[in-house]
């Protein structure tokens, strides 16, 4: 038998990560992340338990590079969701309505995941982190930015900064209102993206606004 290519390997190694981080999301979002062992991620994914330490240097690393593809595969499928469009201020709403989600369909993923981001580790630079910015940056260029590099970052702390508010244990913000709040910051009309049920909330959209 001959030895197998650089590229089937790659492919290998590809799949056995793709596989890690989809266990971790899973299960963190299953059992929280005390109750989650490394061990138990290798299992779920059917991986062997070294694996696990040769791509990531620990736990919480793990997590932020499980939640980061999470994100970057639930924002791309929002952008490319029929019907398909170029158009920069849908696909801004679009993004907005995507992270938002995430927060509301998986809050106890979401609220380990920003947790980990304020501890010591901080905010990991991953491959899969690198996806979604990228997506980001491309969101904000479409949308018309004339400095995307300065922009895209302006975008995350709001979306982060959401995300957070509509966790906040025992306080928590509703998400119409956090997103008319983004929705006018970026001049985008109610209507685009996902709207929720319902008209805005009281207070938010100016008529001028309204009719752009």
């Amino acid at each position: 038998m001959s030895p197998r290519s650089a590229s089937v390997n790659e492919e290998l190694r590809r799949r056995s990560r793709e596989r890690l981080l989809q266990a971790t999301v899973e299960l963190v979002a299953e059992r929280g992340y005390e109750a989650t062992t490394l061990g138990d991620i290798a299992d779920r994914a059917g991986a062997a338990r070294g694996l696990v330490s040769y791509y990531f240097p620990g736990k919480r690393q793990l997590l932020q590079s499980a939640v980061h593809r999470l994100m970057h595969l639930t924002l791309e499928a929002a952008l490319e969701r029929e019907p398909r469009t170029e158009d920069g201020r849908e696909r801004l709403a679009r993004a907005i309505d995507a992270i938002l989600g995430l927060a509301l369909e998986r809050p106890l993923l979401m609220r380990t995941h920003m947790a980990g981001i304020l501890q010591a580790e901080g905010f990991v630079q991953c491959p899969e982190q690198q996806r979604l910015a990228a997506l980001l940056r491309d969101t904000v260029a479409r949308y018309g930015s004339a400095d995307p590099d300065a922009d895209y970052p302006l975008l995350r702390a709001q979306l982060m900064g959401a995300v957070v508010a509509v966790l906040l244990p025992g306080a928590p913000m509703p998400a119409p209102r956090l997103r008319a709040e983004l929705f006018q910051r970026y001049a985008l009309d109610w209507t685009l993206g996902t709207p929720p049920s319902g008209s805005p909330p009281e207070g938010t959209f100016p008529s001028a606004l309204a009719q752009r």
